[in-house]
């Protein structure tokens, strides 16, 4: 378990970090969201001591990092995919590190089969491509069968078949105990990846519960429909007292606060043809649009 409490990072005027706390749950796949700047990264730099916090505290199973016996066999991270020495292989990146954490050398390859690197085992790193190092950065990670793992955009740089494949291994992760933190701004892997999710903005927390509540709350639902009688229907719907908006699409309405039931039995008792019927309900990326709006730092603008 990962609990942070009261957490506060200053770097001179700026505070990253502002009195944060969460709890990271065993058993399940944690998303850690934010728009950039928003403090996810340093967060994870202090739960792992690479940074002194200002105030607050982060701790793993109740004991800060600097204080656990071997930390590689209880916390694995993957924070920076390059950050390995270019010269060596695969395999020598693995076992200079599990020899300086006691680890047992055949972890080294059991690891590099786990993440899909065996064949190029004997390759230099410096030579691997973003996604090849994202995998060597999870071997890394994985190399003390640690209890709590933690992953910063792990997907960066991998292919639709990696991230399919890093999907399913982190749910595995969590399903054998594993307590699974994961920092990303693919909000719609997230929402298919975990089970909780702590969202933060300008260091501050913004929502922290399961992933189903956090949709259910914060989307919405809406009914799009489509017939050569749309304004006759809209009539219909008024009369009814629901909710009825144009598209600006010719023969297209957006319904809200009814489900398309309802929507089909007001057309069939007026009389109304309809040519298309369909649900919607807010993405996951919308509901966190929607609510990390005034805490996003840097605003694009459009191409005059």
């Amino acid at each position: 378990m990962i609990e942070v409490a009261g957490l506060t990072k200053t770097y001179g005027r700026v505070r990253a970090v502002d009195d944060l706390s969460f709890v990271v749950r065993p058993g399940r796949v944690t998303g850690f969201l934010g728009p950039n700047g928003a403090g996810k990264s340093t967060t994870m730099r202090l739960i792992l001591g690479l940074d002194t916090p200002t105030a607050g505290t982060a701790t793993v199973g109740g004991r800060r990092y600097r204080d656990l016996e071997r930390p590689l066999t209880r916390v694995g991270a993957l924070l920076d995919a390059k950050w390995v020495h270019p010269n060596r292989t695969a395999r020598n990146h693995l076992r200079w590190m599990a020899a300086a954490n006691g680890i047992p050398s055949e972890r080294v390859d059991v690891c590099l089969a786990l993440v899909g690197l065996s064949e190029v085992a004997h390759k230099r790193a410096g030579g691997f491509s973003l996604g090849m190092s994202q995998r060597l950065g999870l071997a890394a990670a994985l190399l003390g069968d640690p209890g709590v793992l933690l992953f910063d955009e792990p997907v960066n740089g991998l292919d639709p078949e990696g991230i399919v494949w890093v999907r399913g291994f982190m749910k595995s992760l969590a399903a054998q105990g594993h307590t699974v933190l994961v920092s990303s701004h693919l909000l719609s892997e997230m929402a298919l990846t975990a089970d909780d999710v702590v969202i933060v903005g300008r260091g501050r927390l913004v929502w922290h519960g399961a992933m189903a509540d956090f949709i259910a709350q914060h989307s919405e639902s809406s009914v799009r429909v489509r017939s050569p009688r749309a304004e006759e229907l809209s009539r219909a719907l008024a009369l009814r007292g629901v909710a009825v908006a144009a598209t600006g699409e010719p023969g297209v309405l957006t319904v809200t606060g009814v489900s398309t039931d309802v929507v089909g039995d007001i057309a069939a008792a007026a009389g109304i043809v309809v040519h298309e019927l369909a649900g919607r309900t807010t993405s996951l990326e919308e509901a966190f649009m929607r609510l990390t709006a005034g805490a996003v730092e840097y605003h694009g603008g459009m191409v005059a």
